[in-house]
């Protein structure tokens, strides 16, 4: 079911980066932006973006997850989650990263983002609307609220379509 593992990380200089990353890969990348980068790697398979961020409060770490197949994998993914209880947010024909995507996300205890997610088609456009804070392209649409201990995990269920 699992395409590829993704990491995306936030980064200052994506020339630098691209730089970097070109020679610790070995191969080029198979999509470049102004603002973002992506290489798709067999070996192992990763996913792996470049995501010109400021990264003072948020750090290095942009997001992580997981590439499948198509829009089922996702959908049966997100099911999967939500009957363990976990947060999920919908995004269904969402503009992300230069590409038209579907994607679940969910966070860890300690706020970390997950995305389950399919690539439908590359986009010239790397957000779908004026309204959504750049800054979050590639992240999900709003970040939940610090757990506080006395709540158990099933406190944290929440749905969000986009689409």
């Amino acid at each position: 079911m699992i395409k590829r593992m993704h990491v995306a990380v936030n980064c200052s200089n994506l020339q630098k980066s691209l730089d970097f990353y070109r020679a610790f890969f070995g191969t080029e990348p198979t999509k470049i932006k102004d603002n973002y980068a992506k290489f798709e790697l067999d070996e192992p398979l990763l996913h792996f973006s470049l995501n010109v961020r400021p990264f003072e409060k948020n750090g290095v770490l942009n997001h992580l997850g997981f590439q499948v197949n198509d829009t089922e994998e996702v959908l049966a993914m997100g099911e999967r989650l939500r009957h363990s209880n976990l947060l999920t947010i919908d995004e269904i024909n969402t503009t992300c990263c230069y590409a038209v995507q579907d994607k679940v996300w969910v966070y860890d205890p300690d706020g970390n983002a997950w995305e389950i997610f399919y690539t439908k088609e590359d986009s010239e456009f790397e957000s779908a609307g004026e309204a959504r804070d750049m800054s979050l392209c590639c992240a999900p649409p709003s970040a939940p609220t610090a757990m506080n201990s006395h709540h158990s995990k099933n406190s944290y269920s929440k749905e969000f379509t986009d689409g």
